[in-house]
């Protein structure tokens, strides 16, 4: 036995934290997979697609039932990769809600998201579409690379050509109501990040700087009811979608706690949602993920529940729990994985397991979570040189911690324009520090703001406390809107310390106020008066990604089998919260400035990178951009 497999499996457990299959998992690299496990369940899933693609049906409602830890997000982490290999359908998944009120919106959000990422084509989602479109109406074959990269130059020669493309796609399009959907998309082609990015936040359904909006040729709508825009905003992108290539459109770990205004639960207003989509769609899947009790007592027991089921749950497949072959194949799988990766050669496949107490914990029938569980827990070196087994130093929360942070790296701008998660960050780390002084502030408590329904959803919480012996009563607003009239609604209510029972105000936010919005830059003043004595504490990912980690840690608590204590504990231990800039920076002495790092969106937007003639990719004189 070499010392360097015996310093390598002391050191190192490839089953630790890694109990979960997250969202960033089902976009980016998977757990290791056993294609056999399961089988029955994604083949139906590939079969419903190509009946589709084939046009014997238009939309196929899939449920997939599965207890806890059964291998529901591993199954459709196996067939995200595989379309992204084949190319034979685009993807949307969606995880979670945080607002059952507003699911339509989040909705929205979650299928531009979605559409970012890369497809079969090595380019996003999005930009395969836009490539399908231009081709239809101009009858080519480009590559969504070669438009890519032709993009830059046909700017410099026309800075129309997206005027010029979104009409000709319009005038073979006659049903899409809203023609920016046609020119947000086009501009995903662009290869600078600017363009892309927020051609994407609009497509989401966010507001763009007034002069970004301007110069890419977009509006910014502002409507009463988002819901009902949201959806229709959804409809459209989908029929362009489905007429390209069909769509799997998947729900997953949609059980929540809490109920929408209505009363219905998350799963409830998912179900609601399927079956709206299934009435809209042309060409695609859906397919949800659920639990049996779930599906029994809360889909079953909607309203008009059998015109729910007839569509979301058209076949409905139940995952199978483990036999002792598939335990030692999925052993065998991770470990291979594993070895390959640190260059070793163990002895035998399931190293250091003995496959016979493998096969036993496959009589039992377990669940996939269980068996990996098992392995986190029993994998050592059957001999060992090391006196001190480091993972016993680990803290129980540090290996999910650490997969949430690693995961931030790729995916921290996806939040930074969501309110709702950056509060809930931020509120975590608040609670965490419950009894703990801070730039002389002592807190007692995090707590709701008490508001009547005109002012919901613009304040966010309330930290409670003693400074220097006096009450502090501090009401956090995180706002990262571009549109000024939220902007200016949010800091209106900001300054109102007696209506909500604050004596100080503070804005978290990472850009500039737009100089041209009166009233929000009169009540900013305001805010940062010696008379309020209000502030502006800065927002940057890198300060609120730990937070960040810490909230999606929190909630996925009990897949991961940690407590809250032992979460809290560990913020406690590693002072997470306590040295956090963000934290501090809030309780501390106003200073009554405007943070001079604060992003200038309207800057941005003048200086988006025209690429220099002498730099752009030669287009050919009968290339489309020249008819």
């Amino acid at each position: 036995m070499s010392n360097d497999l015996i310093n390598v499996i002391s050191t190192n457990n490839p089953f630790q934290g890694r109990l979960v299959v997250r969202s960033h998992n089902v976009w980016g690299q998977s757990f290791p997979d056993v294609p056999s496990l399961n089988s029955h369940a994604s083949d139906a899933v590939y079969e419903a697609i190509e009946k589709v693609r084939n046009r014997k049906r238009q939309v196929i409602g899939i449920t997939i039932k599965a207890e806890r830890g059964l291998g529901k997000s591993h199954l459709i982490s196996r067939i995200r990769h595989k379309l992204q290999i084949d190319g034979s359908a685009l993807f949307v998944y969606m995880s979670q809600c945080d607002d059952l009120n507003r699911i339509k919106t989040a909705f929205l959000s979650t299928l531009a998201n979605s559409l970012k990422q890369v497809g079969s084509a090595s380019v996003s989602q999005w930009q395969e579409l836009a490539t399908a479109l231009v081709n239809e109406a101009f009858k080519k074959k480009y590559t969504p690379q070669q438009l890519v990269n032709q993009f830059p130059g046909a700017l410099v020669k026309n800075p129309n050509v997206v005027e010029v493309l979104r009409d000709k796609i319009l005038s073979t399009k006659p049903d899409i109501e809203n023609p920016d959907i046609l020119t947000a998309i086009l501009w995903t082609l662009s290869p600078d990040p600017a363009y892309e990015i927020f051609a994407i936040r609009w497509l989401a359904g966010n507001s763009l700087p007034h002069a970004k909006a301007d110069s890419m040729g977009l509006a910014n709508v502002s409507v009463d009811d988002k819901e009902a825009e949201s959806f229709n905003t959804v409809r459209q992108i989908l029929d362009l979608v489905s007429e390209y290539k069909p769509i799997v459109i998947c729900f997953d770990e949609m059980e929540n706690l809490g109920c929408n205004d209505a009363g219905f639960t998350g799963s409830q207003v998912t179900a609601l949602l399927a079956k709206d989509l299934y009435d809209k769609i042309k060409q695609g899947i859906l397919l949800t993920s659920i639990y049996p009790e779930t599906w029994t007592h809360q889909v079953k027991t909607l309203p008009y529940a059998e015109a729910v089921v007839d569509r979301m749950g058209e076949q409905v497949i139940d995952l199978k729990h483990l036999n002792p072959d598939d335990v030692v194949a999925l052993v065998s799988r991770w470990l291979e994985e594993f070895y390959q990766e640190n260059g070793l050669i163990p002895p035998y496949p399931v190293y250091p397991f003995d496959e016979a107490k493998l096969r036993t914990l496959g009589k039992e029938r377990p669940i996939v979570r269980k068996v990996l569980q098992w392995c986190a827990e029993n994998f050592k070196p059957l001999i060992t040189t090391i006196d001190i087994d480091e993972q016993e130093l680990k803290h129980p929360v540090e290996p999910t911690y650490n997969q949430q942070l690693a995961a931030l790296q790729n995916t921290i701008q996806d939040y930074m324009e969501d309110k709702r998660t950056l509060a809930q960050a931020l509120r975590l780390g608040f609670s965490a520090v419950i009894g703990e002084t801070i730039e002389n502030v002592q807190i007692e408590k995090v707590v709701d703001i008490q508001v009547k329904a005109v002012d919901r959803g613009y304040l966010d919480f309330k930290i409670v406390g003693k400074e220097n012996g006096k009450d502090v009563k501090i009401a956090v607003a995180v706002l990262q809107e571009s549109g000024g009239l939220f902007v200016q609604a949010t800091l209106k209510r900001l300054i109102r310390y007696k209506d909500f029972d604050v004596t100080r105000g503070c804005l978290v936010r990472s850009k500039q106020i737009n100089k041209g919005a009166t009233k929000a830059q009169d009540c900013l003043k305001t805010l940062l008066s010696k008379e309020l004595g209000g502030e502006w504490v800065l927002l940057k990912s890198e300060d609120i990604k730990p937070l960040l980690a810490l909230h999606f840690v929190m909630k996925g608590r009990e897949d991961d089998e940690l407590t809250e204590d032992q979460i809290i504990d560990f913020i406690r231990t590693k002072r997470i919260a306590i040295d956090n800039y963000l934290i501090r920076e809030i309780l501390s002495d106003p200073s009554g400035q405007v943070p001079k790092d604060a992003i200038d969106e309207e800057e941005e937007s003048s200086n988006m990178t025209l690429i220099e003639v002498k730099d752009v990719v030669s287009v050919a004189s009968d290339d489309l951009f020249q008819e």
